[in-house]
């Protein structure tokens, strides 16, 4: 069952914040292989003009996936996530997230389409300091594939 147009436009609460460790940004920048010292090191993030050390870019998935729980959780829209899958991911930045935010995510559904079965939902996520001052946008589209015809 396609998913209501309606539903476009639709902006939930933003998130409790999330403080951004300096372990949590050196985990990821490991895990992910990216060996950038301003990711690991405050020293080297200073000399580039940070106040500490910075996150690499993808880091802020983690925050705005989860802040698109709601909408994803949302039984009004009625997504049935056991058959989602994550179709893109695009980020917009004013600055680096760094060690020591406290961010907040607001979502909004942007898109809904149905393609050969498939409902597209497009969730732009907003995140801002604790000062409310913008961070960077992100931009995550989930793909409800279509159920098999023969189940």
């Amino acid at each position: 069952m396609a998913l209501d147009q309606s539903f476009v436009g639709r902006t939930y609460p933003p998130t409790e914040p999330y403080e951004v460790g300096r372990e949590k940004i050196r985990e990821f920048a490991e895990a992910v292989g990216d060996t950038n010292p301003a990711y690991t090191d405050a020293e080297a993030a200073k000399a580039l003009g940070h106040p500490d050390v910075i996150a690499p870019p993808t880091f802020v998935f983690a925050i705005t996936f989860k802040a698109a729980g709601q909408v994803i959780e949302d039984p009004q829209l009625g997504l049935d996530y056991s058959r989602v899958v994550h179709g893109d991911q695009k980020f917009a930045y004013t600055r680096p997230v760094r060690a020591g935010d406290r961010l907040s995510v607001t979502s909004t559904i942007e898109g809904i389409k149905t393609l050969a079965g498939n409902d597209i939902l497009d969730v732009r996520g907003e995140v801002h300091d604790e000062a409310g001052e913008h961070v960077v946008t992100a931009w995550t589209k989930l793909v409800s594939r279509a159920a098999d015809e023969e189940a």
